[in-house]
């Protein structure tokens, strides 16, 4: 059968931008096999470029065009659904690069439309305030992605799908998420693969944006037990008769190349 590979970046192949063990060889492994392949990723801090660049420097062979960022899929979302709006972006890192035919405001005042992106130091009481000032008067935000959480090297931290609950919660509208778990995101790297969703096998550490986010449309889900897993989530899931529970799980990336040749030979 044939198949494709949808990986995530952060906390599955690296952690603060450092391999984790068995990682890189697993990637080269798979590669050999030459099974089509994509990165899905709701990093938001760097381009497409600079990810390659910082998965080069780990030790991972992966082009930019590989990649899909939120940022990204948010740009490519906006020149569909909103072309020529004026948007102001709220994000922890320089996006521009992976931001093309989306004309960029620095006032939120003068946006016909707000993007919030990656959490970070830039996600203050002043400009949250100034978001839901906007929402207030009617003015459409999207989100680049709705995680809760992200891993470093120092454990893990908040996400912007924190805050987006509560601007919704205070102001009664909704937020449209373009990246995990949204669909959009897997059906556009399964479109790039030129494979079904069916066909296409996501792994990540995720158990809900990565995992049971893409087994929701219709691909294979495999969560690895690294940063972001939980035990306690997972027995959760398993105890409930009637709830999506992950189509595999594997200790880590480097388990994977057995596990596909168990699945698919």
């Amino acid at each position: 059968m044939s198949y494709g590979l949808l990986f995530d970046i952060d906390g599955v192949m690296v952690t603060s931008w450092q391999a984790l063990p068995g990682a890189a060889d697993a990637v080269a492994e798979l590669a050999r096999r030459e099974i089509p392949r994509m990165f899905l990723t709701n990093t938001t801090s760097r381009s497409r470029a600079e990810i390659a660049a910082a998965l080069g420097e780990a030790g991972f062979d992966v082009g930019p065009k590989e990649i899909l960022t939120a940022a990204k899929l948010t740009a490519e979302y906006l020149a569909a659904q909103h072309p020529g709006k004026k948007v102001w972006v709220l994000n922890q890192g320089p996006i521009a690069d992976d931001m093309t035919r989306v004309d960029l405001v620095d006032d939120p005042r003068q946006a016909d439309l707000i993007v919030l992106g990656g959490a970070g130091a830039v996600f203050t009481h002043e400009a949250l305030s100034a978001v839901f000032e906007r929402m207030v008067t009617g003015t459409p935000v999207v989100a680049m992605h709705r995680s809760m959480t992200w891993s470093t090297s120092r454990g893990l931290s908040i996400d912007t799908g924190v805050y987006l609950e509560g601007l919704e919660k205070a102001t009664g509208r909704k937020i449209k998420a373009v990246g995990k778990p949204s669909p959009r995101g897997f059906r556009i790297a399964c479109d790039l693969m030129d494979l079904d969703p069916a066909q296409v096998v996501m792994v990540g550490d995720d158990m809900h944006n990565d995992v049971l986010g893409a087994q929701a449309a219709a691909l294979t889900g495999v969560l690895v037990r690294t940063w972001k897993f939980r035990e306690d989530a997972l027995r959760q899931l398993q105890r409930d008769e009637f709830g999506p529970v992950p189509d595999h799980i594997i200790d880590s990336l480097a388990d994977l190349p057995a596990l596909l040749t168990e699945l698919y030979g």
